[in-house]
C-alpha cells in the first residue's frame, strides 16, 4: 500500500519512482482518491525533475490502461491497425487525406483526433464544417465504419484515457504544461488506447510550433518514439517544418476543401504533399504494408491517381452521417463567408519570413477558432492562397485572401497577416519539409 504523499515527496527530492508507484496514483487521478492539490504538486515536481525512460513509460502505460483499449480482433480485419498524430500546426490538413490514403493501401486507420487548441486548428472541428457529419459516434458505428471503409476519424469518447482528462486539466490550471515527460505520456496514452499496431508521430518546428525551439521539438520526438516503442506500439517521429502554413489555406471549411482537391488530384499543394507521403510512407513500412519508401510512395500516388483514396473518405463521411456525394459537391455543402477579399503587400518583393502563429491566431479571430472553451465557431473563416515562403508579390499578387464576416473583421485580419508576413527584397534559403526521422534506436 502506498501513500500519495511519500510519492510526491520521493519525486519532489528528485529519485525515480517505480512502476508500481506509478500505476497507484494513477489509479488515484482515476477514482478520486488522489486529490487535486496532490496531482498538481506531483505535476511540479515532474516539471522541476523530470522523468526518466522507465518512469515514462509506467506514466503512459497506466494512463492508457485506465479506461477502455480499443481491441480489433473481432472485427477480423486483414490489415494492420495504424494511425498518425501532430503536435498542431496551422493549415495543417495532412489527417483528411492521409487516413483515406492509407486505407487505400490496406491499413485500418482508427484515428481519435482533437479540437483546435490555441493557434492550431483541430481535425474534429474541420469535419464539423461537414453537414451531418458525426465526430462522436457510439463504439458500434465507430467499429462499423473503420471496418467498411478502412478509416474512421472521431473525437475521443468519454471510456477512453480519464485519467489523462483530469491530470491533463489541473497541468492547464497549474503551469505544468510545458513537461516534456507529461506531454509525451497525455499525447501517447490516447493514440496507444486505440489499440494500435503501428504510429507515426508528426512533430512541428518552427514560428507555428506548439514546441519553442528546434530543440525542444526533437527532445520531445525522442521521448515520444522511445515511451511509444517501448510500451509495444512501433513508432516514427518525424519532425516537419512549420515556418509557415502548412496548406494553401488555414480554416476549417476551407482545408476540407483542400483536402478534397488534394484527393481528387484537382491541387495539390506541394508542401503540403510531401509531408502526407512522408507520414504515410512511414506508417504503411511500420505496419508491414510496404518494404521500403519507395514501395510505399509508390502505393499512395496509386491510390491517390485511381480515386480509391477519394472513395475511402466519400464512404467515411457517409458513413458517419455526411452526404453520399459530398466529394464530388463538396462547394454544394461547405459553408462560405460572406466577405472574400484579398490581401495585399505594402511593396513589392518575396515573402522572406512567416509569424505562422500569428496567422493561426488570426483565424481565431476571425471566429475560426476558439478563444475559450464552449465557443461555437465559423466554419466558413480562414485564409486561402497564402503565399509561400520564396514566392514573390506585388500589386497583382495577394498574400493572402481573407474569409471574413464583416468589413470589421476583415480590416483586423488585413493588419494581422500583413504584420505576420515579411516581405523582403530577396527570398530566404529554402528549408526541408521533412528535418528528419527519429526511429527506434535513434533516441
Amino acid at each position: 500500500m502506498f501513500l500519495a504523499q511519500e510519492i510526491i515527496r520521493k519525486k519532489r527530492n528528485g529519485e525515480a519512482l517505480s512502476q508500481a508507484e506509478i500505476q497507484f496514483f494513477v489509479d488515484g487521478i482515476t477514482n478520486n482518491s488522489v486529490s487535486e492539490g496532490q496531482i498538481a504538486a506531483l505535476g511540479m515536481a515532474v516539471y522541476f525533475n523530470d522523468m526518466n525512460m522507465d518512469e515514462r513509460i509506467a506514466l503512459t502505460s497506466a494512463m492508457r490502461d485506465s479506461g477502455t483499449v480499443l481491441n480489433w480482433d473481432s472485427l477480423k480485419v486483414h490489415g494492420p491497425i495504424i494511425d498518425k498524430h501532430s503536435t498542431g500546426g496551422v493549415g495543417d490538413v495532412i489527417s483528411l487525406m492521409l487516413g483515406p490514403m492509407a486505407a487505400a493501401c490496406g491499413g485500418y486507420v482508427p484515428m481519435i483526433s482533437g479540437r483546435g487548441l490555441g493557434h492550431t486548428g483541430g481535425t474534429l472541428d474541420k469535419f464539423d464544417a461537414i453537414p451531418g457529419y458525426q465526430t462522436e459516434p457510439d463504439s458500434e458505428l465507430f467499429r462499423k465504419v473503420v471496418k467498411d471503409a478502412g478509416v474512421a476519424i472521431i473525437g475521443q469518447t468519454g471510456d477512453l484515457v480519464p485519467a489523462d482528462k483530469r491530470f491533463y486539466s489541473i497541468r492547464d490550471n497549474t503551469a505544468t504544461v510545458e513537461s516534456i515527460s507529461l506531454i509525451t505520456a497525455s499525447i501517447l496514452s490516447k493514440k496507444l488506447a486505440a489499440g494500435l499496431d503501428a504510429l507515426a508521430m508528426d512533430v512541428k518546428v518552427g514560428s507555428g510550433a506548439f514546441m519553442p525551439t528546434y530543440e525542444a521539438s526533437e527532445e520531445l520526438a525522442k521521448s515520444i518514439t522511445a515511451v511509444a516503442n517501448g510500451a509495444g506500439t512501433k513508432t516514427t517521429a518525424l519532425l516537419t517544418d512549420m515556418n509557415q502554413v502548412l496548406a494553401s489555406c488555414a480554416g476549417n471549411a476551407l482545408e476540407v476543401k483542400e483536402a478534397i482537391q488534394f484527393l481528387t488530384g484537382e491541387y495539390r499543394n506541394p508542401r503540403l504533399y510531401e509531408v502526407t507521403m512522408g507520414l504515410c510512407a512511414e506508417m504503411l513500412q511500420l505496419g508491414g504494408l510496404a518494404k521500403d519508401e519507395t514501395e510505399a510512395r509508390n502505393k499512395l500516388n496509386m491510390v491517390l491517381d485511381n480515386g480509391l483514396a477519394a472513395e475511402k473518405f466519400a464512404k467515411m463521411v457517409s458513413g458517419l452521417g455526411g452526404p453520399t456525394d459530398f466529394v464530388e459537391a463538396y462547394d454544394k455543402y461547405l459553408p462560405k463567408a460572406g466577405i472574400i477579399k484579398p490581401v495585399y503587400a505594402d511593396k513589392a518583393g518575396f515573402v522572406n519570413q512567416m509569424d505562422t502563429r500569428e496567422l493561426g491566431l488570426s483565424v481565431v479571430t476571425l471566429g475560426g477558432g476558439r478563444r475559450k472553451p464552449g465557443d461555437a465557431l465559423d466554419y466558413s473563416v480562414g485564409l486561402s492562397d497564402v503565399a509561400a515562403l520564396g514566392s514573390q508579390v506585388n500589386a497583382d499578387k495577394p498574400i493572402a485572401v481573407i474569409h471574413a464576416q464583416t468589413q470589421g473583421a476583415f480590416e483586423e485580419a488585413e493588419q494581422a497577416v500583413k504584420a505576420a508576413i515579411i516581405i523582403a527584397d530577396t527570398a530566404p534559403e529554402a528549408t526541408p519539409e521533412i528535418y528528419r526521422y527519429i526511429r527506434h534506436g535513434d533516441c
